[in-house]
This record gives C-alpha cells, sequence and structure tokens, in this order.
C-alpha cells in the first residue's frame, strides 16, 4: 500500500545544474514520482535532453541554459517558470564544481597555488549558487508561504582534504547557510535542507574502464564497499520534498556509504 505522505505527484521543481551527474539523477526520479521539472545546465543541449527525459515519464519539463551563479539570469528564469507553470513548489541548487589546488606553491613542489579568481569562481560555484537561485525564487516561496529547498552539498563539508581548501570550505559554508535560511524560512512554512553525497561519479562521462577502476577503488575505500547510484539520491530528495518531512527542517543529510565517517 503506498504511503500518502511520499506522494509527491503535480510538485513543480527546479533543478540547477542538472543536465548531468547528480542533479539530472535527482531530475529523472522525481519525474518518475510524478513531478514536473524544470532543469537548467550551461549547455542548453543538455538541458534539453534532460527535459526530454522527463517528458518520457509523462511529466511537464523545462530545459534551459542558465549561468546559476548570475542574478539577473536566474531572477528572468524565476519569472518564466512561474509564468509558464503558475508556481513553483520547490528548488534545488545544485551547481558545484571543484579544482584540486594549494593556497600557496608547497616547498618542493611545482604545482601553483590558487589565486583569487581561483578562490572566488569555486566559491562562488558551489555557496552563491545557493544564494542566488534563494535570492531568485524566494519571493514566489515566501509569498504562497509554502515550499521546499534542497541545497546539495557534499560529504567534503564534513571531512576535509589537502588541496581541496576553496571547495571544502564552500561545501561546509553551504550546509551552514542551510540551517540559517531554515531558520529565517520556517515562520512562513518553507523548509531548507541539504544533501551531501559522497562518491557519486556519472557513468555517462566515464569510459567504462575507468568506472570500474574507481568502484574498484571505492571498495576500499568506503565502508558500504560501493560507489553511490545516481538515483539514490533522487530518492532522498523525494523524501525532502513529500510531507513525510513536513517536520524536518535545516539539516544536512549525507549519502556516502559510510565514507565522511572512515
Amino acid at each position: 500500500m503506498a504511503l500518502p505522505e511520499y506522494d509527491i505527484t503535480g510538485r513543480r521543481v527546479l533543478i540547477t545544474g542538472a543536465g548531468r551527474g547528480i542533479g539530472k539523477g535527482i531530475a529523472l526520479v522525481l519525474a518518475e514520482a510524478g513531478a514536473d521539472v524544470a532543469v537548467t545546465a550551461l549547455s542548453e543541449a543538455n538541458a534539453r535532453r534532460v527535459a526530454e527525459e522527463v517528458r518520457r515519464y509523462g511529466r511537464r519539463a523545462l530545459g534551459m541554459a542558465v549561468d546559476a551563479t548570475n542574478p539577473e539570469a536566474m531572477a528572468a528564469l524565476a519569472r518564466q517558470v512561474v509564468r509558464e507553470w503558475g508556481g513553483i513548489d520547490a528548488l534545488i541548487n545544485c551547481v558545484g564544481d571543484a579544482i584540486r589546488r594549494p593556497v600557496v606553491t608547497l616547498p618542493g613542489r611545482s604545482e601553483p597555488g590558487m589565486t583569487l579568481a581561483d578562490w572566488r569562481a569555486i566559491v562562488d560555484i558551489n555557496l552563491t549558487e545557493a544564494f542566488v537561485g534563494c535570492w531568485a525564487f524566494g519571493p514566489y516561496l515566501l509569498e504562497q508561504r509554502r515550499g521546499v529547498v534542497i541545497n546539495i552539498s557534499s560529504f567534503a563539508a564534513f571531512r576535509a582534504s589537502p588541496l581541496r581548501s576553496a571547495y571544502d570550505a564552500a561545501k561546509a559554508g553551504l550546509s551552514h547557510f542551510t540551517r540559517s535560511l531554515a531558520l529565517e524560512w520556517a515562520p512562513y512554512g518553507i523548509r531548507v535542507n541539504a544533501i551531501a553525497p559522497g562518491l557519486f561519479p556519472d557513468p555517462e562521462q566515464l569510459s567504462p574502464e575507468e568506472y570500474r577502476r574507481r568502484q574498484e577503488q571505492a571498495s576500499q575505500e568506503v565502508p558500504l564497499g560501493r560507489l553511490g547510484a545516481l538515483r539514490e539520491v533522487g530518492l532522498l530528495a523525494v523524501y525532502l520534498l513529500s510531507d513525510a518531512s513536513a517536520y524536518v527542517t535545516g539539516q544536512t543529510f549525507v549519502i556516502d556509504g559510510g565514507f565522511s565517517i572512515a
């Protein structure tokens, strides 16, 4: 027997950074669960391709090329989605990227240190993008006094690594932004949570040999002994979008097979 609290049929969801990888995985699971899904990517071709896959589930879809760190572009996107769909029920901020680079060149090593432009780019794409998404869509959610925001963080918010300071700091900041905004918007009926995935490489972006290599590595490093499947992040998103999580806000849910606690 289906549990009605998990039903998200007809929910209108916007996902940034969903042209591939985790964002695409979330989009397809939400469509399968009955949601209408709008996706953005830097590549219009990728965004449209994912939107077409959403439509195969019989759901409404939009696919657009938008820079999620650009306030003007995101504000225009919010107006378009609300105009075409009559409103929005959920926002998922899923843009992210990383570089491996020391803060400054380390003794005895040749890798150059980060520039200020490097730092700002990584912080913008992993943290500022969530602020911009909430800034653009927040007025619509606040006006209707209901809605859900999910920020896609990372296990790096809890497990630091060398040569990854900008990414680690941005993801840790994203988890705290999630908590702060959850308190700010709770009186208006809006829940704000985050998902922190572990090792979830996109099989479509890797050769079979490289994917097998990463799977073998994960079998040694991840307590549950494998890589994550993109679908699994989507299943967690279904819970956070649904009424089953109606009493949950301000939390970051780690889904990493135990990697961050090993």
